[in-house]
C-alpha cells in the first residue's frame, strides 16, 4: 500500500485524492486531521533527504508519497498518479503563504 501524506485544504492533495477514490492500494493520511498524523509527517520530513529542496524553498512537501518499498517521493507519477498541472491556481503550498 502507498501512503500519501497531505491535507484536505491543499489543492495538490485534493487532486491526488480524487484520483485514488475507491482504490485500496493507497492510504491518505491527512496531517491536519490529528496531531498524531502531523508528528508522523514531521518525523519523515525532518529526516528524509527527499524534502531537502522543499525545505530550502519554503514549501511544505505535500502531497508526499511513501511507496511500498519505503521510498519517499514528492512526485505523483512515481506513485502511479498524475500530477496537478502547474498552471492551475494554488499549485504549490508554500510556508510563506504565497501558494495554496
Amino acid at each position: 500500500m502507498i501512503k500519501i501524506y497531505g491535507m484536505s485544504t491543499c489543492p495538490d492533495c485534493v487532486f491526488v485524492e480524487e484520483q485514488i477514490k475507491g482504490n485500496d492500494n493507497y492510504q491518505i493520511i491527512d496531517i491536519g486531521k490529528h496531531v498524531r498524523n502531523l508528528k508522523e509527517f514531521l518525523r519523515l520530513r525532518d529526516k528524509n533527504p527527499a524534502f531537502d529542496v522543499m525545505k530550502r524553498v519554503g514549501a511544505v512537501g505535500i502531497p508526499c508519497f511513501v511507496l511500498e518499498d519505503g521510498t519517499v517521493t514528492l512526485r505523483a507519477e512515481e506513485a502511479g498518479l498524475r500530477a496537478r498541472p502547474k498552471n492551475e491556481e494554488g499549485a504549490s503550498c508554500r510556508l510563506d503563504g504565497s501558494g495554496c
